[in-house]
């Protein structure tokens, strides 16, 4: 991986080759003539430039090309939600919904989360078999994970409602059974050759989210390489009441729609976590407020601020959060003698020490010795929404090496 103070580098040249142009109202009129012959020699190469920057950013993010998001495109709310917990956002009031689990057994073994749609072609539509006993099917589209990423574990999220005045008739009444498949074979009419993977009892006296382990299927799809025949839904209703059965289940669009209803949002979702091999896992922490410094008069090594736009190199589009964040980088001199607080090296003393004598020697660098990481959420080149954990990308601490 590219170190995170180089892409800081090439970010900030970006910004250089990009504000020359800026500046040509400043200059003389009759050196205007001569500065707008010498910006169209540079204007190729300025170009040509930016692309090799961009090419190698994205290669660092583990993107063969810039995503170009559709109108279409949907960010989950739950991806929002696990961001903000993971990155540590979620301590703003009202910033996560409070019955939103944080994930931890599975995000503690990835470093990348993907979420997925149900392929829209393939949904069935509330109204068309309603009488059908056949559970409903989506199929998920997996074949743009990296071969590179290990999945470890997956869930299928399904969005249920509250259903009014479900218990005047009975405690059985207030109870369904949620039975999710894998399908095994090509569907045949309104036959589904099916494994279960998991199934659970609950009470629509509410309205929230049910996770639903998907693991061994997209295992099997994604390490094994079988076939993907896509998942199935069966919802029962514990006394096969035909007015209540699935009512409450949000598994397909609905013909009437409620209003204010966004299915954008309730749609079922397939999240995958997957480790990639580069960096440390997903790891939820508390957000860290700037550390208060006074103002310093000597130039010694040491962390500087320096916050990193995402507008600026014009990836805002793509980029759902951060807007940017605080990189910093270290700046300064490591004069003789090396004080204790410049965090130096044994070699960096010695070298120091050799420099006071023996000017052909450079002096030891000011450089980060200590870097973290930090979550970016991004819509990748198939508008997949993206969870992953970079690493090197905040300078900690400087020293003198």
């Amino acid at each position: 991986m590219i170190p995170g103070n180089r892409m800081l580098m090439v970010i900030l040249l970006c910004q250089v080759v990009l504000g020359e142009s800026n500046h040509a109202s400043l200059i003389l009129e009759e050196g205007k003539k001569k500065v707008s012959e010498l910006q169209g020699r540079r204007s190729g190469q300025s170009h040509e430039l930016l692309r090799d920057f961009e090419t190698t950013l994205l290669q660092m993010f583990g993107l063969h090309q810039r995503p170009r998001p559709s109108r279409s495109a949907v960010v989950p709310q739950y991806m929002l939600d696990l961001y903000r917990l993971q990155s540590g956002e979620a301590e703003e009031a009202g910033a996560v919904d409070a019955s939103f689990e944080y994930p931890e057994r599975s995000a503690s073994r990835a470093n990348t989360v993907r979420s997925f749609h149900h392929e829209e072609h393939l949904e069935r539509v509330e109204g068309e078999q309603e009488n059908s006993d056949t559970p409903l099917r989506f199929f998920f589209n997996l074949s743009n994970i990296p071969e590179d990423e290990v999945l470890s574990s997956a869930e299928l999220r399904l969005y249920r409602q509250q259903v009014e005045n479900a218990d005047q008739h009975g405690e059985a009444e207030g109870l369904h059974r949620i039975n999710v498949y894998e399908v095994l074979k090509p569907p045949r009419a309104t036959q589904l050759i099916t494994r279960l993977l998991d199934t659970r009892l609950v009470r629509h006296n509410a309205s929230r989210w049910e996770s639903f382990d998907a693991s061994p299927a997209v295992l099997r799809w994604t390490r094994d390489k079988l076939p993907n025949h896509g998942l199935a839904v069966e919802v029962l209703h514990l006394n096969h009441t035909p007015t209540q059965q699935g009512r409450h289940v949000r598994v397909s669009r609905s013909l009437h729609r409620d209003p204010g209803e966004d299915w954008a949002q309730l749609r079922p979702l397939l999240v995958t976590f997957g480790h990639d091999g580069k960096g440390h896992p997903l790891t939820r922490r508390a957000k860290r407020s700037a550390k208060p410094r006074g103002r310093r008069k000597n130039r010694n090594c040491r962390r500087h601020t320096l916050y990193v736009d995402f507008s600026d190199v014009g990836w805002n589009d793509w980029i759902v959060a951060p807007p940017g964040y605080q990189a910093f980088y270290c700046q300064g001199d490591c004069p003789f003698p090396l004080s204790d607080h410049l965090n130096s090296t044994n070699h960096a003393i010695v070298q120091t020490l050799v420099n006071s004598v023996n000017t052909k020697i450079p002096k030891a660098c000011c450089v980060p010795t200590e870097l973290s990481a930090i979550s970016m959420l991004y819509l990748d080149e198939h508008d997949k929404v993206v969870l992953k954990n970079y690493q090197e990308m905040v300078v900690e601490g400087c020293g003198c090496r």
